[in-house]
């Protein structure tokens, strides 16, 4: 299918980290709401909800940690295009003759 990329296509491991944070916070509400349905007290469902808090939390810097990480990494690796006219060092053009090798030279 031809068509425009939208930024989430172009770029899934960014919105990964962004969707995972957003189901954390989602299972931070959730479950103190199940854990009252059930029965626990207000005090267990407020520690638990506390504790899947600091649990996402801590999580979320890892995570931007680590993209920051794969970023600079990524930068370092592919280093900017220098254009037709820079090629690389000496001895780094294709065809003419060569004077080495397993060629005998008179």
């Amino acid at each position: 299918m031809s068509g425009h990329r939208t930024t989430s296509e172009a770029h899934p491991s960014a919105d990964t980290a962004t969707d995972v944070v957003r189901w954390a916070v989602f299972s931070c509400v959730l479950v103190p709401l199940v854990l009252l349905w059930y029965g626990t007290s207000l005090a267990g469902a407020t520690g638990t909800a506390l504790g899947l808090a600091a649990v996402t939390a801590a999580c979320r810097v890892l995570l931007r940690r680590s993209e920051r990480g794969t970023a600079r990494l990524l930068a370092e690796e592919h280093p900017p295009h220098r254009g037709h006219r820079h090629r690389a060092g000496a001895g780094a053009h294709r065809g003419g003759r060569h004077a080495g090798g397993s060629t005998p030279v008179d």
